[in-house]
């Protein structure tokens, strides 16, 4: 009987919440709140047109730090709003979605990275941003896939560097850097999805197109690639680009601010290895919906808190790496 009542109260509930103007609300409601919302280029193309602004981890780092808002509601996954509140820390940070996680960040746990990092004490650790906020405390150095070729080049030659979490991105770094950085065994369960067989089909089909692709890519995916780099330098290129048609190997939901810039150009995305799947899109950047915006900012929640001292410890090489970029 009380299963009933309940499966009638959701039913009534969610009948509810169908009947909201959700864009409307969040807008009502961020002005009330005195709130901003962020929004990396991989959510949906409905949440990046609400957001106040897109970008990718760097750009939203940037936000983070320098926005007066007393609320960010931060449409990504949970080590970008961890980033929100480390470098806001009196804000309140809201995740649309606390089951927004990332196969990066779970590949790289705090106590298996303190292990790893004891057992090369002399090494420097450099993070990739794509970690939770205890391995960040645990590191010297945070880097984006924008910024991490320039903060690399920075180091000297002779100090060894344990690179965590993203093997492949690692792996591209030593070759464009000529170092040889002991790399953390992790990936990104978009990247590692395409298939060099599609791909190369996909090319001979669309002979003019250009092929562009993140960093996070595995080897085979890369050595086809026409340019390499993080998600505004793809859309940059694109942009700057005479060509008029481009393969894309990221995260497809990047190709709406391609569109939105470039509307007279064609973009096609990397399948998986069947051909057809759409296991290129990041299932956790998909569990933010305007539906959750809308109650994430209702209710005050789910918001972000992380002790004073993980804050503290975790900031440091954020904020060296926000110091040690130079655009």
């Amino acid at each position: 009987m009380l299963k009933n009542i309940l499966k009638f109260k959701n039913s009534i509930v969610k009948r509810n919440l169908s009947n909201i103007d959700y864009a409307f609300e969040i807008q009502r409601l961020k002005k009330l709140k005195k709130a901003v919302i962020l929004a990396h280029v991989y959510q949906s193309s409905d949440i990046q047109d609400l957001a106040d602004f897109v970008g990718d981890s760097l750009d939203l780092s940037r936000k983070a730090a320098d926005t007066n808002a007393k609320t960010i509601v931060f449409c990504g996954v949970k080590f970008m709003a961890e980033v929100a509140k480390i470098l806001s820390p009196n804000k309140q940070v809201l995740l649309p979605d606390v089951d927004a996680g990332c196969t990066l960040e779970q590949s790289c746990q705090p106590e298996e990275f303190k292990k790893f990092r004891n057992k090369h004490k002399n090494h420097i650790a450099i993070t990739y941003i794509n970690c939770s906020a205890e391995i960040k405390a645990l590191s010297d150095i945070v880097v984006t896939s924008s910024n991490a070729k320039d903060i690399i080049q920075q180091i000297p030659k002779s100090k060894p560097i344990i690179f965590a979490p993203d093997k492949h991105l690692g792996a591209y770094l030593n070759k464009i850097t000529n170092r040889n950085m002991l790399l953390w065994d992790g990936t990104c369960i978009v990247h590692i999805q395409f298939s060099e067989r599609e791909l190369i089909s996909l090319k001979a089909e669309n002979p003019d197109a250009l092929f562009i692709a993140h960093p996070e890519c595995p080897e085979a995916i890369l050595k086809h690639a026409d340019h390499i780099g993080s998600t505004s330098s793809l859309i940059k290129f694109v942009s700057e680009s005479k060509k008029k048609e481009f393969i894309i190997g990221t995260e497809p939901n990047v190709m709406h601010q391609m569109k939105k810039r470039n509307p007279e150009k064609r973009f096609i995305e990397v399948p998986g290895a069947d051909g057809n799947c759409s296991c290129n899109r990041c299932p956790y950047m998909a569990l933010n919906t305007m539906e959750k915006i809308y109650l994430a900012l209702k209710n005050s929640k789910p918001d972000i808190n992380l002790n004073d001292n993980l804050i503290k410890e975790a900031k440091k090489p954020l904020k060296l790496m926000l110091k040690m970029t130079n655009n």
